[in-house]
């Protein structure tokens, strides 16, 4: 399974998770099996440009991913995300890569139904 995480740095499941996944400087993957990491990589986000939020599903989309983890997300791209086949998870407490794989591992994400955690005000 492949789990792609917004973060603030590239190293690896070490990485500081990033608040915004469009936004985010880099994605790290990680490759799990059997519960185990195989794999880690990091991707520098190529960014939003001018088609805001559905260039980036389509950069995390680009990634093969099996599974995305955000802090949150809008409704516009959570509904994307849906439409595509892309299970979100949320995770606002885990700080690293490395302990959100932990929560996920374990069963303790939320999991997306399409509605956003953002609201505008």
């Amino acid at each position: 399974m492949r789990v792609v995480f917004p973060t603030d740095e590239n190293s690896g499941y070490l990485s500081k998770r990033g608040a915004h996944f469009g936004k985010a400087k880099f994605y790290t993957i990680i490759t799990l099996e059997d519960g185990k990491i195989v794999d880690v990589e990091g991707v520098a986000n190529a960014g939003h440009n001018t088609n805001a939020c559905s260039n980036a599903i389509a950069n995390i989309m680009s990634l093969n991913p099996d599974v995305l983890v955000v802090n949150g997300i809008g409704a516009t791209p959570a509904q994307g995300f849906l439409k595509v086949g892309l299970d979100v998870y949320f995770d606002q407490e885990s700080p690293t890569v490395e302990k959100s794989i932990e929560l996920l591992s374990q069963n303790k994400l939320q999991k997306s139904n399409g509605d956003g955690t953002c609201s505008i005000k």
